[in-house]
């Protein structure tokens, strides 16, 4: 083993980085859902979902778990995950939940607020929870409200999501009309030149 890299490459710790997400979703949902919070799966987790739908062999894992809320749960939403143990946190303009005192952010829950923009140069607001439709196992946020959110953040992360979910067929060339210029230019510009 070189002394370099803490860990041999293993199949099982691979496995292993993919169930952690899916079991701290899977831990999230049931405290929103005993709580009866409203919420809807966004971010990673949501393209995941509808990418899915389409081709499960095209579905790309994420590290994090993203969560539409309403910021007038907030204090609902910290009793309720502090009673599963979940360790509320914030950093800048992120509020999140750690598994643990000293978990890291980047396996946080990452709370995003319904009505509000993440950033204040985006060209629109983070959507309400209404648009939203119910899975097998937890509330997803509808696909022209994750699309819209990934044309905002607009991220490298985000563009290949959006590729991801273009590849697929669940974003074709009819969808630009349907958001603010500056994001429908950006889109137009994926829908142009996938392979950019």
């Amino acid at each position: 083993m070189n002394p370099t890299y803490p860990h041999p490459i293993s199949l099982d710790r691979m496995v292993r980085a993919v169930e952690k997400v899916r079991q701290r979703l899977l831990r999230a949902v049931n405290v929103l859902e005993s709580a009866q919070i409203p919420y809807a799966i966004v971010g990673g987790n949501a393209v995941a979902a509808w990418v899915s739908r389409i081709d499960e062999a095209a579905v790309r894992n994420t590290q994090d778990v993203d969560i539409l809320v309403q910021r007038s749960d907030m204090t609902r939403l910290k009793v309720a995950f502090e009673s599963a143990g979940f360790v509320y946190g914030q950093s800048l303009d992120v509020e999140f939940f750690l598994d643990e005192p000293n978990g890291k952010i980047r396996d946080a829950i990452h709370l995003l607020m319904a009505g509000e923009k993440v950033k204040v140069e985006y060209a629109s607001a983070a959507p309400n929870i209404s648009e939203s439709e119910r899975g097998l196992e937890f509330q997803v946020i509808a696909l022209r409200a994750l699309v819209e959110m990934k044309l905002n953040s607009y991220r490298r992360k985000d563009q290949t999501h959006l590729l991801d979910m273009i590849e697929v067929g669940l974003i074709d060339w009819d969808w630009p009309k349907r958001f603010p210029p500056m994001l429908a230019e950006r889109l137009q510009l994926l829908l142009d030149d996938p392979n950019g």
